[in-house]
């Protein structure tokens, strides 16, 4: 099938999902929330997604006035999907925390600056926004948090005559015992495992955030659930196979898992959901792209990485 067909029966499908559903056009607003645990204002590598947070979105006219709420709680990897009927311009709301649920811990006692919607997708009465990740911040920044050093105030000079003393001789200290090396941190090291490793009842304890129960709806969206349906799991969407969008659903997950294995994994989890979402949207040639990028970065090869699994028994 050529790349017009394609497209031709990807604007059919769509049409024909929102037929079904009796809607005049969808809008959708996804996005993620972060433990800016520093700080600092930005994503970085010691902040976290924050589950149960409650994110509003909300629009006003010049005057002040309220025209348009919603709200929405994050999932177990901190993202969260609204939708509206029809298609509002939402460019001009704003998103921000504006609360804290069972995830957050002692995340919650503020919010970071609000961020604007911006339309990634516009076709066939459905458009789509994406918001930069919001942050909610703890009380103080986390003890482990790198502090800026602050520059010493200059002392005035003190008009003293000038005293030469002679420094005692610095004695030699013995030789400092060899430490034994530290433990490896799997967080920090560079790791990668194809999905046929995921799937081992030996290595079962390496998933944390998700489980193989985990709705596959849940985690990837609104858009994941057309496709697939309420019921898929990611432990049967690993054993997908045959077909495009199986392929792109068992390596999509694998992503996911190693992202949140490894810090030094070439996706965030982040970046997992968005190229998901985009690869559902777009041609049948852009899903199967996008899953050969997730399959070689899940087998190593984009870093030459290797997988540095340990039997949890």
């Amino acid at each position: 099938m050529d790349l017009s067909k394609e497209l031709f029966f990807t604007a059919f499908l769509i049409v024909a999902a929102a037929a079904i559903d009796g809607a005049h056009g969808m809008s959708t607003v996804t996005g993620t929330v972060f433990c800016d645990q520093c700080k600092d204002g930005q994503v970085s590598v010691f902040d976290y997604p924050l589950y149960g947070t409650i994110s509003t979105i909300s629009s006003s006219f010049y005057d002040g006035q309220l025209t348009m709420s919603r709200e929405e709680t994050t999932n177990w990897v901190g993202s969260y999907a609204m939708r509206f009927d029809g298609t509002p311009d939402l460019s001009n709301c704003h998103t921000q925390v504006s609360g804290s649920g069972q995830g957050t811990k002692n995340c919650g006692a503020a919010a970071g600056p609000a961020k604007y919607p911006r339309l990634m997708f516009n076709m066939f009465g459905m458009e789509m926004y994406t918001v930069d990740p919001l942050l909610a911040q703890p009380a103080e920044p986390m003890s482990f948090c790198p502090r800026s050093a602050t520059p010493a105030q200059p002392v005035p000079p003190v008009n003293r005559p000038p005293v030469r003393l002679q420094p005692p001789p610095t004695p030699q200290l013995p030789p400092l015992p060899k430490l034994p090396p530290m433990p490896p941190i799997p967080f920090l090291e560079d790791s990668a495992c194809p999905h046929q490793i995921w799937m081992m009842p030996e290595y079962s304890c390496y998933w944390k955030v998700v489980t193989p129960d985990t709705k596959v709806a849940v985690v990837f969206g609104l858009i994941a659930d057309r496709r697939y349906g309420p019921d898929m799991t990611l432990g049967r969407g690993m054993m997908g196979r045959g077909d495009p969008y199986r392929t792109l659903l068992r390596e999509g997950t694998t992503a996911l898992l190693n992202s949140y294995n490894s810090i030094q994994f070439p996706y965030h989890p982040f970046g997992v959901i968005q190229h998901m979402n985009w690869a559902l949207m777009g041609s049948t040639r852009h899903v199967l792209h996008t899953a050969l990028s997730f399959m070689r970065a899940n087998s190593g090869a984009a870093t030459n990485a290797t997988c540095r699994f340990t039997s949890c028994k």
